[in-house]
C-alpha cells in the first residue's frame, strides 16, 4: 500500500486554540480501552502538543482511573496538570461513562474531586480518534484505496480492537466536526448460507449478534471456534499451544497471513469480508465520501490480509450505491496513540 499524500490535513474543528493561554497548560490525556489504557501528559501551546511522558497500563488491573492516574502521576514525578481529557470505550453521557467491555463507572465531577485541576472531559474513545486525525503525519497513515481524495464530504472511522467502534466527522463546508456513535451493536446482517450458520452459533453463545460479535477481536476466535467444528484435519499441535495464549485472535490472524493452517485462513476471509461489510453500511448511513479511516488494534496488525482476502471487492459489494462508494478515500491509521493524542487535543483545544 502507498503511504498517505504528505500535502493532505484534515481541519477538525478545535475553536479553543485561540483562547489557551499564552504560556501553555498541561493535559492530562487517556486513552481508555477495555484491555489497554494509556495515559500521558502533554504540554500545550496555541501552536503544538509537545509529549512529555507517556505510560501504558493493563487496563483489568485497576478498578478504577483515579487510582491509575494516581499512580501514573507518581511514578513520572509530575505534578497534577491544568486538565484530563480522557476518551473511553463506551457511551459517555452527561460526563459518566460505563465501559463497555470493562467494569469501570467514570464520573468527571467525581475526578475533578479527586484532581485540583480546571476541568475533566471525556468523549467516546473513537471520538478521539477522530480528533487525533488532525495531528497525523504521512508516515502515519496508509492509503487502502485512493477513491477520490479531491472529495469533501462527512468522514468515518471504523475501529475494530477489544471491541468495535464506530463515529463519524461531520463536514460543514470548512471544518470536521466529530462525533461518537455506538453502531457496532447494531445487528448484523448474514447474506450466506454459512452467515446463517455462524449466526446461529453466536446466538447460543450471545443471544443477540451485533456487528461487535464479527469485527473485533474476541470475534476472530470465536469465528475460528465455528469453523474449527468442520475441520478436515486434526488441530496442528503448534496451533493447539498457541490457542492457550492471551491472544488466541492474533495466532489466528499470523496462522493465516503465514497461510499456515485452513480454518485459520477461512476465518480471516470471513473477518475481512464482514470488516468490509460494515465498512461500507457506515459510509452509506453518513454519506461519508470524505473518507473512511480504518483504525483500532486490528487493522494495522493483518494489513496485508486486507489485499489478499479482497477488502476492496466486498466493500463495493452494495445495493446500488457503487458510484458513490467508488469515490470514498479509504485510509488505515497505523499510529495507535491517535486517540491518545486526539484526548489530549480536545482537553486542549476543544470548548471549555
Amino acid at each position: 500500500m502507498p503511504v498517505f499524500n504528505d500535502s493532505f490535513s484534515i481541519p477538525v474543528s478545535l475553536p479553543g486554540k485561540s483562547t489557551l493561554p499564552l504560556n501553555g497548560l498541561k493535559i492530562l490525556a487517556g486513552d481508555i480501552g477495555g484491555t489497554k489504557t494509556n495515559l500521558a501528559l502533554f504540554h500545550a501551546t496555541r501552536n503544538k502538543l509537545e509529549l512529555i511522558k507517556e505510560e501504558r497500563f493493563a487496563s483489568p488491573d485497576y478498578n478504577s482511573v483515579a487510582v491509575m492516574i494516581k499512580d501514573f502521576l507518581a511514578a513520572s514525578g509530575e505534578s497534577v496538570p491544568d486538565r484530563i481529557c480522557l476518551g473511553v470505550a463506551g457511551p459517555v453521557i452527561d460526563g459518566k461513562a460505563e465501559l463497555t467491555n470493562l467494569n469501570w463507572v467514570l464520573d468527571s465531577d467525581d475526578l475533578m474531586k479527586t484532581f485540583p485541576v480546571e476541568n475533566v472531559s471525556m468523549i467516546n474513545d473513537l471520538e478521539a480518534i477522530a480528533y487525533g486525525l488532525s495531528n497525523l503525519g504521512a508516515e502515519e497513515l496508509l492509503v487502502v484505496r485512493e477513491g477520490n481524495p479531491l472529495a469533501r464530504g462527512n468522514m468515518t472511522i471504523i475501529a475494530p480492537g477489544t471491541g468495535l467502534g464506530e463515529a463519524g466527522l461531520f463536514w460543514d463546508g470548512k471544518y470536521y466536526h466529530p462525533f461518537p456513535t455506538e453502531g457496532g451493536h447494531c445487528d448484523f446482517s448474514p447474506r450466506t448460507e454459512e452467515d446463517f450458520q455462524l449466526t446461529r452459533y453466536l446466538q447460543k453463545e450471545y443471544g443477540i449478534v451485533s456487528w461487535e460479535k464479527l469485527v473485533s477481536g474476541p470475534a476472530i476466535y470465536d469465528i475460528y471456534k465455528f469453523l474449527d467444528q468442520h475441520r478436515a484435519n486434526a488441530v496442528p499441535a503448534w496451533l493447539t499451544e498457541g490457542l492457550k495464549s492471551d491472544d488466541p485472535s492474533a495466532i489466528i490472524s499470523t496462522a493465516a497471513e503465514d497461510d499456515k493452517d485452513a480454518v485459520c485462513i477461512h476465518t480471516m476471509e470471513l473477518f475481512v469480508r464482514y470488516l468490509a461489510r460494515e465498512s461500507a453500511n457506515l459510509v452509506l448511513k453518513m454519506k461519508a465520501i470524505g473518507g473512511l479511516f480504518l483504525g483500532g488494534g486490528i487493522p494495522p496488525k493483518i494489513s496485508p490480509l486486507l489485499d489478499r482476502y479482497n477488502f476492496f471487492e466486498h466493500f463495493m459489494d452494495c445495493d446500488r450505491m457503487h458510484h458513490l462508494l467508488e469515490e470514498v478515500p479509504i485510509y488505515l491509521i497505523r499510529d495507535d496513540r491517535t486517540g491518545l493524542n486526539g484526548a489530549a487535543s480536545f482537553g486542549a483545544y476543544g470548548v471549555h
